[in-house]
């Protein structure tokens, strides 16, 4: 598990839910920090913001930007009900938060074709950003 603060490397395998994990071929699952979205049942956890769209259109996005470009982008998390999506994209660079529950690590990952994930997920309408955790987070 890296160290809040350690910058570590995460080429994404698969995807579960649009906050993650993603897992990483490295050995980590990632926790998206700072963002809410819906549970894969469409519920929302207390005391964190519920947003709006559905779990299955959050998972699709984090998949279309962990990708990158190409025809098939998002399509089989769109079209599926898989509880793991996989994915071949780009390394990602994460910073690492800490423990996030489990066996994952909370981080801040930017990917070199979608950039912050955070932030993108935030702009695409899917994801909320949880305020406890976004801080003075910049996109």
């Amino acid at each position: 598990m890296p160290a809040a603060g350690t910058v570590f490397r995460c080429t994404p395998t698969r995807v579960y839910a649009g906050d993650g994990p993603i897992w990483c071929a490295e050995g980590q699952r990632v926790h998206l920090f700072g963002i809410a979205a819906r549970e894969t049942d469409e519920s929302c956890r207390a005391n964190q913001p519920c947003p709006t769209a559905p779990a299955r259109a959050a998972k699709a996005e984090l998949v279309r930007l962990v990708s990158g470009p190409g025809p098939e982008s998002g399509a089989k998390a769109a079209a599926g009900s898989a509880r793991y999506i996989p994915v071949r994209g780009p390394a990602l660079s994460c910073t690492s938060t800490g423990w996030s529950g489990g066996r994952r690590v909370g981080a801040w990952c930017a990917s070199p074709t979608s950039g912050d994930l955070s932030c993108a997920m935030v702009a695409s309408g899917t994801v909320l950003p949880w305020p406890a955790t976004w801080r003075n987070h910049r996109c």
